[in-house]
C-alpha cells in the first residue's frame, strides 16, 4: 500500500498522507460505524427504529449523519409520500462493501483486545 511521504527541509515537519484516511474520514466518525453496522445487520429501518437501535444518539446529530451517509452514497433514503409520510434508510450498495472490513476488524476485536486489556494493565500498574 503506497503512502505519501516528505523528508522536512528544516525545522518544519511536513505532513504524511496515511492512504486510508479518506476511508476513515467517510466511514468511522464517532456515530457513522454504528449507523452503517446497524443498518447493514438489521436492514431497511425507518428513523425511530434505527435511533432506538443505537442507543445513546441524539435526533439531531443521526439527521446529521444520515445526511452525510446518504451524501457519500453509503445510505439510500426512501421517502414514502403518504399520510402521515413514511422515510426509511437502508445501506447502499457501496455501503455494503464495507462489510467484509468490517467484518475483519469485528474478527480482529474478538481475536485481540484481551491482550489490549492486559497490555493496558501492565502499563496501568507500572505506576
Amino acid at each position: 500500500m503506497p503512502m505519501a511521504a516528505t523528508v522536512p527541509p528544516g525545522p518544519t515537519a511536513v505532513p504524511v498522507e496515511c492512504a486510508v484516511a479518506p476511508l476513515l474520514d467517510v466511514a468511522f466518525s464517532r456515530w457513522t460505524t454504528p449507523i452503517l453496522w446497524t443498518l447493514n445487520q438489521f436492514g431497511r429501518q425507518r428513523f425511530v427504529e434505527l435511533q432506538r437501535l443505537l442507543g445513546p444518539i441524539t435526533p439531531k446529530v443521526l439527521t446529521q449523519r444520515l445526511r452525510q451517509l446518504e451524501r457519500d452514497g453509503l445510505v439510500v433514503r426512501t421517502y414514502h409520500p403518504e399520510v402521515p409520510p413514511r422515510v426509511e434508510y437502508e445501506i447502499s450498495e457501496l455501503g455494503r462493501t464495507l462489510g467484509p472490513l468490517f467484518a475483519s476488524m469485528a474478527s480482529w476485536v474478538q481475536d485481540n483486545m484481551a491482550g489490549v486489556a492486559a497490555a493496558r494493565k501492565e502499563f496501568d500498574d507500572r505506576d
